[in-house]
């Protein structure tokens, strides 16, 4: 009786294993059939197509090459920080209508659920219970350019 139940534990602990390890993966953030692409962009924002992000809260849609699959929304967040949001609606699968857009300079929106975010913070208001998918980014401020990457 003894060795059944512990065969039956072990088993039991290894499926309960098995589907928290595989459930969430790495993409905890995002939906599992999220696109990965590669990311890396540099900006010069004394460049004049870049002048809305001198000023905290300026923003601009980037669909330049190695920038994703849909794009990136940049974000001046505050003086030295950016937040950048790849364009995918990221808590459900790619479809015709699932490219974020901003609104109204305050917000994010999925145009085939109305799913919303805040624009400076990416926190979900409306539907989603994510955030969108961010990338890092280095700035100098020196130069005034900021490199985005993943």
């Amino acid at each position: 009786m003894k060795k059944s139940f512990s065969i039956l534990s072990i088993f039991t602990l290894l499926i309960f294993s098995n589907l928290t390890i595989n459930s969430c993966g790495s993409r905890e953030d995002t939906v599992s059939c999220f696109p990965n692409a590669p990311i890396n962009v540099i900006l010069n924002l004394n460049l004049p197509a870049y002048y809305s992000l001198n000023q905290v809260g300026g923003w601009k849609y980037i669909d330049e090459q190695s920038s994703g699959t849909r794009g990136l929304i940049v974000v001046r967040a505050s003086s030295t920080t950016f937040k950048i949001y790849d364009r995918n609606a990221p808590h459900i699968c790619p479809d015709t209508n699932t490219t974020l857009e901003v609104k109204d300079d305050i917000s994010v929106v999925c145009p085939k659920d109305n799913a919303k975010w805040i624009l400076l913070t990416g926190q979900p208001t409306a539907v989603a219970n994510v955030p969108p998918k961010t990338y890092l980014s280095n700035y100098d401020a020196n130069s005034n350019v900021l490199n985005i990457y993943y």
